[in-house]
């Protein structure tokens, strides 16, 4: 077949590790052979963050901006012990945080729901999707190591000179100090986003922070989707008949176990990032969970919701085959390419970015899956293919929908 051209280029930032061996295998694989792919490429392994000082990221958070779509490797965030394995200049900062940071928007996370691979918490019967706020809190903190006693103290200072300062800790050895912070715009946004992405999938909305206990900080963001809610949406989620539901992250998390699913959870920076993570695993896999950075501003990143798989990239470099589950990167790739195909109206695209996805779920559904969903599956006697036999059945799947 003609391969599908395209004229607008998706941004490619490329990654680490295991994740990094299979981007390449999935391009060479399942888009180059169909699509005359065009892309604006920048490195974000840690090599190249290092030798660039952590330039290119930015550049590729600015690319973002021009070319509006992204799909984007999982990339290591390091800690020491990265830091002297990789002979690092310093402990440079999460890649996701800077460019999540410059794009602003919300993170959607659902999980890829196929037969045969059933939910670890038996009332589930719908997809649960994580609304990540994407900018702030923990992931843009400053931090101090505290050598022995002292005062530490929380200051503002305001344009016209007037400081307001508020006591954090009187210190009679040695702690740790952490400053947060978030802006009213950001998550002015963030609720919109939210609101918006239920009225277009139909499901209801919940929202949870700890609001009993930040007062200030989490009650704002209780207070602003709430003002949000009652001025642009409340009739609107009358009309399409679904709900916004506020609650504690703790009463929430309860909430999730006992219910059918089927609905948007909401959650501030931190508590998206570690509940998408307990709903992906417990709906499968963290490999079967897509993510998309979605900005008001219209800029998409799309990306897997899991790690660079640090302990399969090693056995791969030890000569080993390795059973690495590639679905949630593939449907990064193909949630860029349908939405560079919407934007653009490449139609041929988008139907492409389906073919792909379905390909996906048909090699499963037909028992040929990778080694983690193999020991988690229904389906009786299940074939467990390696890496590269995976993303080969499923190159078979995809000819055939074509």
């Amino acid at each position: 077949m003609e391969k599908i051209k395209m004229t607008t280029p998706i941004v490619e930032m490329d990654g680490d590790e295991m994740t990094r061996v299979l981007w390449t295998m999935i391009k060479d694989e399942l888009i180059n052979p169909f699509v005359d792919l065009k892309t604006d490429y920048y490195d974000l392994g840690l090599v190249n963050r290092n030798e660039t000082e952590d330039q290119v990221t930015i550049d590729a958070a600015n690319a973002t901006k021009k070319y509006k779509v992204a799909v984007k490797c999982a990339t290591i965030t390091p800690n020491a012990q990265r830091v002297e394995e990789y002979k690092l200049k310093k402990m440079w900062k999460s890649p996701n945080g800077t460019i999540r940071a410059m794009l602003d928007g919300t993170v959607f996370r659902a999980p890829i729901v196929v037969k045969g691979i059933d939910p670890n918490v038996k009332s589930w019967k719908k997809p649960i999707s994580i609304a990540r706020h994407a900018y702030g809190d923990v992931y843009k903190a400053t931090e101090m190591k505290v050598a022995g006693p002292g005062k530490a103290e929380l200051v503002f200072t305001a344009e016209d000179g007037t400081v307001t300062r508020e006591l954090i800790h009187d210190f009679t050895g040695a702690g740790v100090i952490q400053g947060q912070h978030n802006c009213q715009d950001s998550i002015e946004n963030f609720a919109r986003s939210c609101f918006e992405f239920a009225l277009d999938t139909k499901q209801d909305l919940w929202f949870s922070t700890k609001d009993t206990i930040s007062k200030k900080y989490d009650h704002t963001f209780k207070d602003i989707f709430a003002e949000i809610f009652e001025k642009d949406y409340k009739e609107k989620f009358e009309k399409a008949n679904i709900t916004y539901f506020y609650t504690l992250i703790d009463d929430a998390v309860a909430r999730v176990m006992k219910s059918e699913g089927g609905f948007i959870w909401a959650c501030k920076n931190y508590d998206g990032d570690v509940m998408s993570d307990m709903i992906s695993s417990a709906f499968g896999s963290l490999a079967m969970m897509t993510s998309v950075l979605v900005s008001p501003h219209g800029y998409y990143e799309y990306e897997a919701a899991h790690g660079t798989v640090q302990r399969h990239y090693y056995r791969y470099l030890a000569g080993e085959k390795t059973s690495t589950n590639s679905v949630a990167t593939i449907f990064a790739w193909t949630g860029a390419l349908r939405k560079r195909g919407e934007l653009d109206g490449n139609n041929d695209l988008v139907k492409f970015a389906s073919a792909l996805e379905k390909a996906c779920i048909d090699t499963i559904e037909s028992g040929k899956m990778t080694k983690d969903l193999a020991l988690i599956t229904s389906i009786e006697n299940p074939t467990v293919l390696d890496s590269a036999e995976f993303i080969n059945e499923i190159r078979t799947n995809l000819e055939q929908n074509l």
